[in-house]
């Protein structure tokens, strides 16, 4: 089947491109992307009616004409696919609700919440429950999608620019709820997807904003210090080490965690005791089930072994003396399995020099500013570097998938390269807390 695919990218909404060799089958642009559609006569009544075959470039041309081919047969057999599609979809449970139930976008959204939450991981699936929740006003619920209009999606995104990464997270989930109302049949194809449209690439984090002052009895903010990825020399890591003892036990180990293993946050906060355990050789590990990694969903992914040395030895061996198998690091209060990760972030600000919060509250703060627990994660690489260690075995010690061939063929665990690398690093770290300031 012939196809212009520079063609097809320059269509503009509501134009539309034929294919010579397969009639009736079409690309029609709108608002809410480009879709393959194919236009026929119906065999039992001679009305014009139209399928949508799906979204162009997700359906490739050649897969789109295999589909094309397999409605036409449909049709030369008497069948009329649109109408057998649209009674598919009354007769669908999903659908037998009434109409006022199933015609705002509030019922649009919260279907595709229950839809698409179950399929994250529970963290994600809360967060996505908390944006509809929080950030979706009820002038907006009540709208009809077909009410959603480009300055309408405008307004509600732009209403939340002053915290842009939120911003974004919003747009993203409803261009996502539209997708899938459009896919799943609850959305006609007429109605734009504006969400995907309005503000596309303006809603970047300018960064933190560095200092606070008072003007005229106002507190006024400072500039942006832009998007910053913050490396910690050796003697800032060793005066953060010195100043761990002035933190919570919990903090304190979960910091130290993170500069004598390099792992993530997320992956510190769920250990549990069970993952634990020795070698043949004596060398303790804990072996991180793939399901818990940032890239769980990876073909390529792994359960990741991460060596325990020096003082992450101490503090697992230490909690595990109280925990037993369960997880290491329980909340202080509520019923969830684990401290959230971001209980380490905010602590952590909370010490900062720059931290305005609760201003009565006597604490110590930081001697190093301006960082943050994942920039120990970068700092782990950047030492592992200047060590000597070879990036091949950096990379592994900090979970990652090496790109191309190279990560399809290289299935090695480097377990004992690991073990030595990690064992030079916290030489490494004790050296600088044990040296003067």
């Amino acid at each position: 089947m012939q196809f212009d695919a520079k063609a097809a990218k320059a269509l503009k909404a509501g134009d539309h491109l034929t294919v010579a060799d397969a009639p009736g089958l079409r690309l029609v642009a709108s608002g809410a992307g480009r879709a393959w559609i194919y236009r026929y006569k119906s065999p039992l009544d001679g009305r014009m009616r139209q399928v949508k075959m799906g979204i162009w470039p997700a359906m490739s041309a050649a897969t789109a004409g295999g589909e094309w081919e397999r409605l036409r047969t449909e049709r030369d057999a008497g069948h009329d696919p649109a109408q057998e599609r649209r009674a598919a979809r009354k007769a669908a449970p999903l659908l037998s609700s009434t109409p006022a139930e199933l015609g705002t976008v509030g019922a649009l959204v919260d279907a595709y919440v229950e839809h698409a939450a179950p399929k994250r991981v529970p963290k994600g699936g809360r967060e996505l429950r908390r944006t509809v929740a929080t950030m979706l006003p009820d002038a907006v619920r009540v709208l009809t999608p077909a009410q959603v209009t480009r300055s309408v999606a405008y307004d509600l995104v732009e209403s939340y620019a002053g915290t842009p990464v939120q911003a974004a997270a919003l747009r993203r989930e409803l261009g996502a709820a539209w997708e899938w109302a459009h896919d799943a049949g609850r959305l006609d194809d007429s109605v734009p997807n504006w969400w995907r449209l309005v503000l596309r690439g303006k809603l970047r984090s300018a960064g933190k904003i560095k200092g606070t002052k008072w003007v005229d009895g106002r507190p006024v903010q400072g500039e942006h210090q832009g998007v910053q990825k913050r490396v910690l020399s050796v003697d800032e890591v060793g005066a953060v080490i010195r100043h761990l003892p002035h933190m919570t036990r919990l903090i304190s180990d979960l910091l130290t965690l993170y500069l004598w293993t390099g792992c993530r946050g997320a992956e510190l906060v769920q250990i549990e005791g069970r993952e634990v355990g020795q070698d043949a050789d004596g060398a303790w590990w804990w072996v991180i089930p793939k399901a818990k990694t940032k890239l769980a969903r990876h073909p390529l992914a792994k359960d990741h072994p991460v060596p325990l040395v020096g003082r992450a030895l101490e503090v697992v061996r230490a909690r595990m003396d109280v925990r037993g198998d369960k997880h290491l690091f329980p909340p202080l209060r509520g019923k969830a399995a684990h401290v959230e990760q971001k209980v380490v972030g905010s602590a952590v600000w909370f010490a900062m020099p720059a931290s305005k919060l609760r201003p009565e509250w006597e604490r110590h703060r930081w001697p190093v500013i301006d960082w943050a627990p994942h920039d120990l994660r970068r700092t782990v690489r950047t030492q592992l570097a200047a060590l000597g260690c070879p990036p091949h075995v950096a990379e592994a010690i900090l979970g990652h998938i090496q790109p191309g061939v190279v990560g399809v063929y290289d299935r090695h665990e480097y377990r004992a390269e690991r073990l030595e690398w990690l064992r030079r690093l916290a030489e490494c770290w004790e050296a600088a807390a044990h040296r003067a300031d």
